[in-house]
């Protein structure tokens, strides 16, 4: 028996040792793997056959998307800006929302006696078509401190002077070209929100166009009423007998009509509510208004709300009633939207 084991072992060993030596022999030598390198050669051939006729197709496709791009009507967005705690965090609200509009022009005026450092860096970092203007509010146009915000018309001195650059800029090109002819303005608050819907409805005004806007006057929403496909009355909260009884938020104007009436401008000794109106009323008329957002049925383009935060921050929270109306409003107004 121990013979046998012996033998058995003895065997083993000389087997392993062959194989060792085989394995060492094999080292260092070419394995011919041809036959199992084809197919994935095959495959990475494809593979780079396929990514090579993406690129062409990007590349065919890219003249096509830049020049529908650049066909569209620029939209000139003018908004008066003012420096405060929360400017720049709802400058940069506004920014998000136009970086997804196709062929912008954003013109920022600031309410201030030359350009700040704040605004300017924004700007440049903005990554938007933009340009950069200031003009001050005289002293006795400006809120007191207490003032309620509707007291005085806002931001006329600003509108104004992004309306003098767009009248300089088309002058510059003599008045003609895609960018002129067919572009339009919209005056865009800085404490407002925006749905990317609204600029596409906006794009193609002919003369004004104008739509709902939510959280307006103490309303739900403000609208223009449309019958037969035109505009006859507004809903609204305040005086709806004023000539244009809108908010600012509410209405585009194209750049031709404006060009067409030089004169036209905000009126910034407006009375209460007659802003919009002192620059509609001398260009357009209510039948030649343009109802867009599915004839003014679609409330949410727009919506003229301010931050709560500005808000929290500058009100006198020892006074309880303004907790109680606030609480009610919101509410009242917001919960049931």
């Amino acid at each position: 028996m121990k013979l046998k084991l012996k033998t058995v072992f003895l065997l083993y060993f000389m087997v392993s040792l062959m194989g060792l030596v085989y394995a060492l022999m094999q080292l260092g030598q070419r394995c011919d793997c041809r036959e199992h390198d084809l197919p994935k050669d095959r495959t990475i051939s494809q593979l780079r056959g396929e990514l090579h006729k993406l690129h062409e197709q990007m590349r065919k496709s890219e003249p096509t998307k830049a020049s529908k791009k650049t066909s569209l009507p620029t939209i000139y967005v003018i908004t008066p800006t003012y420096a405060r705690l929360v400017q720049k965090a709802e400058l940069t609200r506004l920014s998000q929302t136009f970086l997804h509009v196709p062929q912008l022009h954003w013109i920022l005026v600031e309410d201030a006696p030359h350009k700040t450092p704040l605004v300017r860096d924004f700007l440049a970092a903005s990554g938007l078509t933009y340009t950069h203007l200031h003009m001050l509010t005289p002293k006795e146009r400006k809120l007191q401190e207490g003032d309620p915000t509707w007291l005085k018309p806002r931001g006329a001195e600003q509108r104004n002077e992004g309306l003098r650059w767009l009248r300089e800029m088309a002058a510059a090109a003599g008045g003609k070209g895609p960018t002129i002819e067919s572009a339009v303005v919209y005056f865009a608050d800085d404490d407002n929100t925006y749905s990317l819907q609204l600029f596409e409805e906006m794009r193609y005004t002919v003369k004004v166009s104008v739509w709902p806007v939510g959280l307006v006057g103490g309303m739900k929403f403000e609208r223009p009423v449309v019958e037969n496909g035109k505009v006859v009355r507004f809903h609204t909260g305040w005086r709806p007998s004023r000539p244009f009884p809108i908010d600012m938020a509410g209405f585009a104007v194209s750049l031709k009509l404006v060009l067409d009436n030089p004169e036209a401008r905000f009126d910034g000794d407006a009375q209460i509510g007659f802003l919009e109106s002192s620059f509609l009323q001398n260009m357009v008329t209510m039948e030649e208004l343009e109802p867009k957002a599915d004839m003014c049925n679609k409330v949410g383009p727009a919506w003229s709300v301010c931050c709560l935060v500005y808000i929290i921050l500058v009100c006198n929270f020892e006074s309880v009633y303004f907790l109680v109306v606030y609480t009610l409003w919101y509410n009242v107004v917001i919960m049931e939207l």
